[in-house]
């Protein structure tokens, strides 16, 4: 059944942290994290209707939202609840996921890290240049790409993901699939698993991930990679993307995975038009409302090459840098990049003009 009332935060800037700020500035903390939010956008859903509405935090509690009340009471709590480490890592701070792709044919990169050497080499690059995690794929999953047997992607992933586990100071994770491939690359030193299907591709997914016991990203995907361009279509992108990954976190723990392990991503740029990312970039802090972590990956992908002019995916850094700046200042506590040292310069400089802006108004 869909969700009839949803509630983003709206109205964010970075916190001031005080014990009375919340009187001082009239905003809330979001998630824990580093923004403060002063207003919410309730949305209803009735049927093919939708209504958008603007309202304070004030407004917020005292209007009555009839019998959908508890559901915007209960979404709005899930907004401030704080998020839980991963896999030791905290989230009260904007963390960059390092792109590493062990395959001849991805979209931007593809055959630069194809032998495992170069890949490990690429690996600690990156963490040296500021990741906090590395994003390990065997498979492409661009689209139009064609699905590859288990024994292949075994065999371009685990010697880098055994290599890597040991050189580097920083969270490992497996982007694939497939619970086999799930399985053996955390026996090899994977700390998580970054699934492109929500742990529906394969249907043991759910099963091993509960029984690895490690933290889990469920990225949305409207269908299957090879024909997922062919004509996407939405009701409203951004309530019915929520709507799925509500249930597939809702599939989650029924299947035993605890919520502090989850982690979501609305999929940008897999099975979307132009005006879906971004309708999905400019509400991306809807998604605190499922009340697990957010990790956001626009990085060079097809709709800032049709923004920017830019053809060449290598060459898309600074709309990339442009778009992560921007999911940071929604509250996204990961985004995935190609380009790990200039993100990490941008973050560096957003974060020091930020705290000083707020550090003169005091």
């Amino acid at each position: 059944m869909l969700r009839e009332i949803y509630v983003r935060p709206i109205g964010l800037f970075p916190s001031v942290r005080a014990e009375e700020a919340d009187e001082v500035w009239g905003g809330l903390r979001l998630a824990d994290g580093w923004l403060d939010f002063t207003g919410v956008e309730v949305i209803e859903r009735n049927g093919a209707a939708i209504e958008r509405r603007i309202a304070g935090l004030g407004d917020f509690f005292e209007r009555d939202w009839g019998r959908r009340a508890l559901n915007a009471a209960d979404m709005f709590e899930l907004l401030r609840e704080p998020r839980g480490r991963l896999a030791g890592l905290s989230l009260n701070r904007p963390r960059i996921m390092g792109i590493v792709n062990v395959t001849p044919d991805s979209f931007s990169d593809g055959g630069q890290f194809v032998e495992p050497e170069q890949a490990v080499a690429h690996g600690v690059r990156l963490v040296e240049e500021g990741a906090d995690i590395l994003d390990i794929g065997g498979e492409s999953t661009r689209p139009g790409a064609e699905a590859i047997e288990t024994k292949e992607e075994l065999r371009r992933v685990i010697p880098v993901i055994e290599a890597l586990s040991d050189r580097v100071d920083a969270l490992i994770s497996i982007d694939t699939r497939k619970s086999e491939v799930m399985r053996r690359a955390v026996a090899a030193g994977a700390d998580m698993i970054n699934d492109i299907s929500a742990l529906s591709f394969d249907p043991a997914s759910v099963e091993v991930a509960g029984e690895l016991d490690v933290p889990v990203v469920l990225m949305h995907a409207q269908g299957d990679p090879r024909t997922m361009q062919d004509n996407p279509h939405y009701d409203d992108v951004l309530l019915d993307v929520f709507d799925y990954l509500e249930a597939r976190v809702d599939a989650c723990l029924r299947g035993g995975l605890p919520k502090s392990k989850l982690i979501i991503d609305p999929g940008i740029g897999f099975g979307k038009t132009l005006d879906d990312n971004l309708a999905l970039a400019t509400g991306v802090s809807l998604f605190q409302g499922l009340g697990v972590a957010v990790l956001y990956g626009a990085s060079r992908k097809g709709f800032i090459g049709t923004l920017t002019g830019v053809q060449s995916a290598g060459a898309r850094v600074h709309g990339s840098v442009a778009a992560a700046l921007q999911a940071i200042s929604q509250g996204v506590q990961i985004v995935r990049v190609h380009d790990v040292a200039a993100t990490r310069e941008a973050l560096a400089v957003w974060q020091a003009v930020s705290s000083g802006l707020i550090d003169a108004e005091c």
